[in-house]
């Protein structure tokens, strides 16, 4: 994987349960030579409808960029109001379909 496919910024559907939003996201992942797998995460954009699946005990989400999908959780929002991402495994954007 280079440099380039580390970082995706851009949008991104998020599923929470019956819920779809799409939103921008920015991105980034690395390798873990230990456990062998990859974490990726990063924030998601101000968004409301979100925001009340976070509020409501949504945590398992999942991401779709493009025509690549994976697991996520979300964690809290930040004073902004954008959410925090998370996920283990390839990252849903489609630059580290090679790594």
């Amino acid at each position: 994987m280079s440099d380039s496919d580390e970082e995706y910024r851009g949008e991104a559907v998020i599923r929470a349960g019956e819920a779809a939003v799409t939103v921008a996201v920015r991105l980034s992942v690395r390798f873990e030579p230990v456990e062998g797998r990859y974490r990726w995460g990063g924030r998601a954009a101000p968004d409301d409808t979100l925001s009340a699946q976070l509020r409501a005990g949504a945590r398992d989400v999942t991401v779709r960029i493009g025509e690549r999908e994976a697991p996520a959780r979300l964690g809290e929002p930040d004073p902004w109001g954008g959410v925090r991402l998370t996920g283990t495994g390839r990252p849903p954007w489609s630059a580290a379909a090679g790594a």
